[in-house]
């Protein structure tokens, strides 16, 4: 008894759970629910406020809010135009703008449900399933209106519809699967139909409109199997025996209709509901051979209770007849199509062998007899005598070489493992590695450590440091580590005689190598441009952007032979390519006709453009006739002499095109320079034609979702504003840098910090010097004409009145060798592009030739010369 009173006594004895139970009934009470639902309404009224005045003057906020951080907010508040101020400009412009654009307003009505839910307690609709829909329909929405935004031809207009969400996922997808990043989109929402509402198949829909009352089965698919092999002894048994059949059914019920009594009786319903689509299965299967009478006995369902048993005693019986074979018959079915996937499997390998495998092997062989007589063909004996630059010819910088102090490294050190303790962060162990321009500092956290604690330290790291550049990788690619990238005090200068004289770069075996300079690691960085495909480069005045298209430029002088490699060169600046003319007859390309081969001229600039992209479908023109897939399969064919130079083949050299300022061309062409950038951009890469677009202002007006989408390989300076690296490099990073050549390379999804080779113009000039010295071709490698609208003529009308004097001369050339072609004309007459296009607009406006028809040549329209002097009798000529 005593032990029952202290057990009783014991909950009275604890009183300290008292103000812990009002306290949470205070927090849970009506009072607190209610102000929390009002607050709830009141914030989804305030972002629908916010939401939709951004719509309006979203805009003219973007720049106050960039500045809000640096800014007293009684300064910039000021200037908001926002319903909400700044706070509803700020919210907007994440929300809509960075985040999931105008579908952010499905926030607000989970915002209302839950606060109508708290406020009067009352559901409206469920909110866990709000909540879901509002999540998926945010992002497909948003990816929806990406897609439409990426495409269109103003997107700096309507990036607000689609947020950066929306242009990221279609981004994302457009370099995995190009124009099929819609279907992907389109599926997404028939995969959340389908789970989140519950869509079955419509296999029952199809049998309820079929007519069949059979309802859905829950059993195993042997008793499908057997059901149907009942039905068939049945009618053997019933057309041989129809009396017989009874009697033995009536014999056999008593034991076994114990076994079933225990069935009924127990609560498990699946086991019932069983039986009775099995009887209800026999009984349509009886239904054409029993009367109606018979028919309507046995559709009445079988009772639950006991009593029930003995009055639908013919149908268990003939339930229970049919269930003993069951067994027997659903396992020899399986034993029966064990064997044929075995079957399968053995006849596969007899398939895999083809005999077009030796064809293929007959098709790679090299033309022995040719080559016996003539040898491989070599494309360099066109300049046989031509040697490549020395490096001798650069400068080597031994002065400014500068190493990190091991006291600069352990101060580094030991400041940064302070600063993170001073947040309570605890570090396993730190490594530094030096680099040219910065130190990685890659450090082990302890265990139990987030990597988003170290990562949002980042500016009180750069604080504690007094260093300006502060970046860390959480975590680094491929390593267990985080790193730290701390810039140096005193700078190495990487000159570009050390890294083109390194073994690296000598012996490297890629197409196009080019060497940009050094990791911060020190190790010598090249990469191959023919793989890239094309390089986007981007960064602020004054950061090396020039300095690094020298280099690249001079890597491939020091590696290609002038009959492996041409430059196209555009220079609306036209001053930084300029050095580069020494080189016209080894390395340059140029449009016939044109005295200068660097390109200056914004009309010109399209003519060259649009005249790539006529080389770019001769070549696929002669790739496929040739069987091949690629520029270096087409090559080695020539080389092997397996491609008839009588055919039209030639050996095709690579092509790069560099333009040093796109924006200029942007502003000044705009739709006329992107459609061609975007076409080369996109099919070029098999033919051997490559590009090199520079940009200081890496804006979306400038650098579209059409251009940027093709270039995979980007390469950013220094930048200003962390929108111009979100754009060049779809991260943040590039504002970061420290300027001089300090910058980030982005392939695929590898990014590489890298301090690019310097190379002064006095080292361009002497090896520009040195190969213009040397023997070239009679002239720069000729582009395909692009006939269109002169400079200065934009009317199509000729004036017969007044035709060239040497227009009868041309009309003669063109019919005596059959062949209406601009550079015909230009060659046997000694005449420039611009009046040879001229004579060839009169030529077909007096029906001595066709229309322009692209690449190929224009149809002459005169087959004799009698002919033609009628014609010139009736123009009275």
């Amino acid at each position: 008894m005593a032990k029952k009173v202290d057990s009783s006594k014991q909950p009275l004895r604890k009183p300290a759970s008292k103000p812990s139970k009002s306290l949470r009934a205070t927090i849970a009470g009506p009072s607190t629910r209610l102000v929390i639902g009002g607050l709830t309404v009141l914030l989804a009224v305030l972002l629908f406020l916010a939401f939709f005045s951004y719509l309006i003057s979203g805009e003219a906020d973007q720049s106050v809010v960039g500045a809000a951080f640096k800014t007293p907010l009684k300064d910039s508040g000021q200037k908001v135009q926002n319903w909400l101020g700044l706070t509803g400009a700020i919210v907007g412009h994440f929300f809509v703008f960075q985040w999931f654009g105008i579908a952010s307003f499905l926030i607000i009505p989970v915002l209302l449900v839950a606060g109508i839910k708290l406020t009067f307690s009352r559901e409206i609709f469920p909110l866990k399933r709000l909540t879901y829909q509002a999540i998926f329909y945010m992002l497909w929405v948003s990816a929806v209106l990406g897609f439409v935004v990426l495409w269109s031809d103003s997107q700096s207009n309507l990036s607000t519809l689609s947020g950066g969400v929306g242009l990221l996922i279609n981004q994302l997808l457009y370099n995995l699967i190009g124009w099929g990043s819609i279907a992907v989109i389109a599926a997404a929402l028939f995969v959340f139909v389908i789970y989140f509402y519950r869509v079955d198949s419509l296999e029952h829909v199809a049998e309820k409109v079929e007519g069949m009352k059979v309802p859905r089965p829950t059993v195993s698919n042997p008793f499908k199997n057997l059901f149907k092999e009942i039905e068939e002894l049945d009618e053997d048994e019933e057309e041989e025996k129809p009396i017989e059949k009874p009697a033995p059914v009536k014999e056999e019920p008593k034991p076994v209709l114990r076994k079933p009594i225990p069935v009924i009786t127990e609560p498990d319903e699946p086991e019932e509901e069983a039986d009775e689509e099995e009887q209800e299965y026999l009984q349509l299967q009886k239904v054409n051979r029993l009367a109606e009478d018979a028919r309507r006995v046995l559709e009445t369902p079988i009772p639950l209770p006991v009593e029930a048993v003995p009055v639908e005693e013919p149908v268990l019986e003939e339930v229970v007849a049919y269930t003993p074979p069951a067994p027997k018959v659903s396992r020899e079915v399986p034993k029966e199509k064990s064997p044929e996937p075995d079957f399968i499997i053995e006849k596969a390998p007899a398939e895999e062998v083809l005999p077009p495998k030796k064809i293929e092997k007959l098709d790679t062989q090299p033309n022995e007899s040719l080559i016996k007589e003539l040898g491989l063909y070599d494309p360099t004996l066109d300049l046989a005598r031509y040697q490549y630059p020395s490096v001798e010819l650069l400068r080597e910088y031994t002065a400014d070489k500068a190493q990190v102090s091991e006291e600069e490294l352990k101060t580094k050190k030991d400041t940064i493992l302070r600063t993170l303790s001073d947040y309570g962060i605890s570090i396993a162990s730190i490594k530094a590695t030096p680099g040219p321009t910065v130190t990685l500092y890659e450090i082990v956290p302890s265990a139990g450590v987030k990597i988003s604690r170290i990562k949002s330290l980042e500016d009180d790291i750069a604080l504690s440091l007094a260093a300006l550049g502060i970046r860390i990788i959480a975590p680094m690619p491929g390593k267990g580590t985080i790193g730290i990238e701390v810039p140096n005090k005193n700078r190495e200068m990487v000159s570009i005689r050390a890294v083109v004289a390194s073994e690296k770069f000598q012996k490297s075996t890629a197409e196009l190598p080019v060497v940009l300079g050094k990791t911060i690691s020190n190790e010598i960085f090249v990469t191959d441009l023919a793989k890239m495909p094309h390089l986007l480069i981007a960064g602020a005045t004054g950061q090396g952007k020039s300095v690094g298209m020298n280099v690249i430029l001079a890597s491939l002088l020091y590696k290609k032979h002038p009959a492996q490699l041409k430059f196209v060169l555009v220079d609306p600046k036209k001053v930084e390519l300029s050095l580069f003319s020494k080189i016209e007859r080894h390395f340059l390309a140029k449009l016939p006709g044109t005295e200068d081969a660097i390109i200056t001229d914004t009309k010109k600039v399209i003519y060259t453009l649009n005249s790539l992209c006529v080389e770019m479908d001769s070549r696929y023109e002669l790739l496929k006739n040739a069987g091949c897939r690629n520029l270096k399969e087409y090559n080695q064919k020539f080389i092997e002499r397996r491609l008839n130079p009588e055919k039209g083949h030639r050996f095709l050299p690579y092509i790069v095109l560099v333009i040093d300022e796109l924006a200029d061309l942007m502003m000044t062409a705009g739709k006329e320079v992107e459609t061609p950038i975007a076409r080369l951009a996109q099919l070029a890469r098999a033919i051997g034609i490559h590009l090199i677009v520079a940009t200081q202002r890496p804006s979306v007006d400038i650098i579209t979702g059409k251009i940027k989408a093709n270039f995979p390989a980007r390469l950013s300076f220094k930048v200003t504003q962390k929108v111009d690296s979100r754009t060049i490099l779809d991260t943040n990073g590039a504002d970061q840098l420290v300027g001089q050549g300090d910058m980030l390379f982005l392939q695929g999804s590898d990014m590489t910090r890298l301090q690019c080779a310097f190379v002064d113009t006095p080292e361009v000039d002497a090896v520009c010097d040195f190969i213009g010295e040397q023997q070239g071709y009679s002239d720069a490698y000729l582009l395909p004409e692009f006939e269109g609208d002169e400079a200065g003529n934009d009317e199509k009308d000729v004036d017969l009145a007044q035709l060239d004097p040497m227009f009868k001369d041309a009309a003669r050339l063109i019919v005596i060798h059959q062949q209406g072609s601009t550079s015909l004309i230009q060659r046997k007459m000694k005449l420039g592009y611009n009046r040879a296009g001229r004579i060839m607009d009169q030529l077909e406006a007096t029906g001595v030739v066709g229309p322009f028809e692209g690449s190929k040549a224009r149809e002459v329209l005169i087959q004799s010369e009698e002919r033609l002097d009628e014609l010139f009798k009736e123009l009275r000529l």
